[in-house]
């Protein structure tokens, strides 16, 4: 299965200059929660991001370029490679967690998106594709909570395509 698993504002932002252009930790804790133990898919420049692969979780990467020789980390070279991948292992929930043309090559092959909204317009240069969410079903909404470190309205929205 291909999770889609982000946070965006108010106006699509998702990143400035290749970082995100908010510090929200109850986004970064539900990542971990949900990722952990799992698996996740970047594009080059995201994982890169990282500076490492992320621990306990089997980390991929979807780039053209023969870059990416970390240990442990399955390096596929293009789109219909990692395709192929997913449709073999269907019981694996295959958490995408960006880049921008990374989400919009995949948009097609989403079943779960797993979005974290939040409530106010970033500067960026990195914007989310569009989804048409005509095509999924709204399964759960966790408002956030507004604090002194979470200083943004935000909530956690899980989507299941409908089949």
């Amino acid at each position: 299965m291909i999770s889609f698993l982000w946070a965006e504002g108010s106006n699509h932002i998702i990143g400035k200059n290749g970082n995100l252009p908010w510090h929200l930790p109850a986004d970064m804790r539900y990542f971990k929660k949900l990722t952990t133990g799992n698996t996740i898919v970047t594009g080059r420049k995201t994982y890169l991001s990282f500076g490492k692969p992320l621990p306990n979780r089997k980390n991929m990467v979807i780039t053209t370029s023969n870059n990416i020789n970390d240990a442990g980390v399955l390096v596929f070279h293009s789109i219909n490679e990692f395709i192929e991948y997913s449709k073999k292992h269907v019981d694996e929930e295959i958490f995408v967690v960006g880049g921008a043309n990374i989400f919009e090559q995949l948009v097609p092959y989403a079943d779960r998106l797993y979005k974290t909204e939040i409530e106010h317009d970033f500067d960026g240069d990195t914007y989310m594709p569009t989804i048409n969410y005509d095509n999924f079903k709204l399964i759960n909404t966790i408002p956030g909570k507004v604090d002194d470190k979470n200083i943004y309205d935000f909530n956690f929205k899980v989507f299941q395509k409908i089949k």
